[in-house]
Formats: C-alpha cells, sequence, structure tokens
C-alpha cells in the first residue's frame, strides 16, 4: 500500500511539474519560432535598415491604436473616371485635398463636429480587386437577398413599424464583418494587443472585442454561427493572416455608412473573410481583406490600405444602445407620414 502510495504521488508530481511548465513550453517555442522569423527577409515594402519589433515571446509586434480617420476621404469604391487606377496623379491629389479640407471645414463647423477629420490620400479607391475598383455583380441569389433586407440604409425603404425593419447596425447590435474593418465619419478606432497566442482587435465602433487565436485551435464546428464570424490566425514570416468563417449571414457586408460603398449588400452563414496584416515600418501596417460569398458575388473582391499608427488617439466608450434615438425617430416618422397620407397636398 506504501508503496502504491509513493507511486501515486510520485505520478500526481510529475502531472503537476508537466501542466505547470506547459504555458513556459510554449512560450519558448513561440519565441524560438519569433527567432527565426527575425532571420528572415524584411516585408516588402519596408524601409531600408528598418528592423521588424518583435514581441518579448517572439512574434511580429502589430500593437498599438491604429484609427482609420485618415482613409474617411478615400473611398471605397472607386469612381469609375479612374478606371483600372490605383492612384491618383499630382493634379487629381490636389483636388482630393481640397475636397477634404472643405468637408472638414463644413462637418467640424457648429457647436458639435458632426464628422472626424480626415486627409486625402493618393488611393483612388479601398477596393483593389476586381481591377476596376467596383463592386462585383449580386448573383440571383444575392438580388433575392437584398430585396428581403431591413434598414435605414436600404434604398426606397419607407415604412418603418417595428425593429425587425432596421438592420444590426441601426440597431446597435454590431456592424458585422467586414464592415467593421473598413472606415466610417466617425468612431473609427482599431487597437491591437498582443499575448502569446493571441491577437486581440478592440473596435470603436460598434464598442467590439475580436479575439483571434494564432495557437493552431482548431475552427469551431460549422453548426456554430456568430455575428462577428469565427477568426483563426497565423504567422506567414511577418505577417498575420486571420481566416474568419461560421458567420450568422444576418449584417449587410457592406452598406453606405462607409464611404463610397453601395448602399447595401447581402452577406450569407457562408462567408469567407481573410484579412493580411504586415508591418513595413514603425507607423505603417499594410492590410489587405478579401471576401468570398459566391451565393451572392459573381466573384470575390478584395479591399487594401495602409493603417497608421496613432497612439494618441483616444477610445471612448461607444454608447449607442444609450442614445439611439433613431430608432423610436424613424418609427414614429414613418407612422405619422403614413397616417397624414391622404391630406397631404400634392406638390
Amino acid at each position: 500500500m506504501i508503496k502504491r502510495i509513493l507511486a501515486l504521488g510520485g505520478i500526481s508530481i510529475g502531472l503537476g511539474l508537466m501542466v505547470c511548465s506547459a504555458p513556459q513550453t510554449a512560450v519558448a517555442q513561440q519565441r524560438q519560432q519569433g527567432q527565426q522569423r527575425q532571420q528572415r527577409q524584411q516585408p516588402a515594402g519596408s524601409k531600408a535598415g528598418w528592423k521588424q519589433p518583435m514581441t518579448p515571446w517572439g512574434e511580429p509586434d502589430l500593437q498599438g491604436m491604429w484609427p482609420l480617420s485618415h482613409l474617411i476621404s478615400t473611398p471605397f469604391q472607386r469612381p469609375e473616371r479612374f478606371g483600372d487606377r490605383r492612384l491618383m496623379t499630382d493634379e487629381e491629389f490636389a483636388a482630393a485635398q481640397k475636397n477634404a479640407e472643405a468637408r472638414n471645414t463644413r462637418f467640424e463647423s457648429g457647436a458639435i463636429p458632426q464628422a472626424d477629420s480626415g486627409q486625402a490620400t493618393r488611393l483612388t479607391s479601398l477596393m483593389i480587386d476586381p481591377p476596376d475598383g467596383r463592386f462585383p455583380a449580386l448573383t440571383p441569389k444575392g438580388k433575392e437577398l437584398l430585396d428581403k433586407m431591413r434598414g435605414s440604409y436600404k434604398p426606397g425603404q419607407t415604412v418603418f413599424d417595428s425593429p425587425e425593419d432596421f438592420d444590426s447596425w441601426d440597431r446597435c447590435i454590431t456592424r458585422g464583418l467586414p464592415v467593421s474593418m473598413l472606415p466610417r465619419n466617425y468612431n473609427n478606432g482599431i487597437r491591437i494587443m498582443q499575448s502569446p497566442g493571441y491577437v486581440v482587435i478592440v473596435l470603436e465602433m460598434a464598442h467590439e472585442v475580436r479575439i483571434i487565436p494564432t495557437n493552431g485551435r482548431p475552427a469551431l464546428d460549422p453548426s456554430i454561427k456568430q455575428w462577428l464570424g469565427e477568426s483563426r490566425g497565423r504567422w506567414e514570416g511577418n505577417t498575420l493572416i486571420v481566416e474568419t468563417t461560421n458567420f450568422n449571414g444576418k449584417p449587410a457586408m457592406t452598406n453606405a455608412g462607409v464611404p463610397g460603398s453601395p448602399p447595401l449588400n447581402p452577406s450569407t452563414e457562408n462567408m469567407r473573410f481573410i484579412e493580411r496584416f504586415t508591418r513595413t515600418d514603425d507607423e505603417t501596417i499594410e492590410y489587405k481583406m478579401t471576401v468570398e460569398n459566391p451565393e451572392v458575388l459573381t466573384r470575390s473582391w478584395s479591399a487594401a490600405y495602409p493603417m497608421k499608427l496613432d497612439n494618441k488617439y483616444e477610445m471612448f466608450e461607444y454608447a449607442c444602445h444609450e442614445g439611439n434615438t433613431a430608432i423610436r425617430g424613424y418609427i414614429e416618422t414613418s407612422r405619422y407620414e403614413r397616417a397624414h397620407k391622404a391630406n397631404q397636398a400634392p406638390r
């Protein structure tokens, strides 16, 4: 009996040591992998002599505040006059700068600013594929889903009777993806944090956090659906690649809340969202997104832009529900207009 107790005690101690040492072993392995990454070639487009900063556990360091305010004046979809050109000429850029200054003056006037300030960029659009920078055509299924969509961004919709007549963003539930990684007229804060085996992306609008495992965790069962889907990340050299699936298909893929976007586009549960984060200098991450959803799109599309570090940007609570008077305002106005339509004199 004593021998058995001693034997069991030895096993328990051994298991305890294994459990305690497991996190340290994982961190050591990540540090070794990080050292190997450091020895690889720096990302394309990085400044000569620039060295990729690394976390203490050896992963490329992407941490910081990366607001998208500088992209407010860059349209999501490319104006047709630019054709397949990705960048503006000097003359076009000078005109874009004047337009951005005029916009800033207009929105910043008054007691309360109506939007954040934005600067012009040389980009003709955020969308880079298709080559013309225009949103792909919808499939017959996509057009069918678009007809069924409801919300304040739906062109021609005048009947609002209940919360179900609004989309998830109207109702302060979520912007969804990929919209949450695209600029808006305000509240563009994005903060990236890291710990061993995880990357965390904090979104100012609408008060959400994306927790992305990078430790090889298996994907969720396809039957589990979520508003922002479920993300899994991996490192390829100094580039973080994130693939997101398991969407619930309820939020819009894009909407007019993104400057230059089509008014509204549907998505489905089978959408696949791929992102690439590559730091090219101390103040820049080159970001690219690709969206695949063949049920509703005739082809995939991609957007790309530089994220700029601004650790002075302050992110405040986005109290969307508490200040959401728009839902009630839409419903009251819609009911009033319909009730008094017969009394309205023709113009």
